[in-house]
């Protein structure tokens, strides 16, 4: 599929091979809309911690290996692992996902503030693009 090779820059048109792209933060729009790019080992559902985002949509696109990410309703999470960090638009959770989906390389989540999720659980490498969407 087209849309798990390449993005579109906004100004120019040009297409971004996302596999060539190296770790880290990339621009897009500012804070308005910016691509994460990950490549790393997975962990286990046991390390992984739910998270959440107040201000911003995240699409988790896996580019290699699978993403088996935990998912639970946000209102559903009781149990506060750290306080809410404003400066990183993160809080993680101790409650246990109520699902997991495996995503393979080409496939996608799509996660909005009411959704707290846990990335990144592999036996494997994952590399993945996490494009992050602001809500205002």
């Amino acid at each position: 599929m087209h849309c798990t090779r390449c993005l579109r820059g906004r100004s120019t048109g040009a297409a971004t091979d996302l596999s060539a792209l190296p770790p880290g933060r990339h621009d897009i729009d500012g804070d308005r809309l910016f691509a994460l790019v990950e490549a790393c080992a997975g962990r286990t559902r046991k390390e992984a911690k739910l998270e959440c985002h107040r201000r911003y949509i995240d699409i988790q696109l896996v580019l290699e290996g699978v993403d088996e990410m935990g998912w639970r309703p946000l209102a559903d999470c009781i149990h506060p692992r750290t306080d809410y960090d404003v400066a990183r638009d993160i809080r993680f959770f101790d409650d246990a996902p109520a699902s997991w989906i495996a995503t393979p390389a080409g496939a996608f989540c799509l996660f909005f503030p009411d959704d707290a999720h846990a990335p990144l659980v592999s036996d494997g490498f994952i590399r993945k693009v996490v494009v992050k969407i602001a809500v205002q």
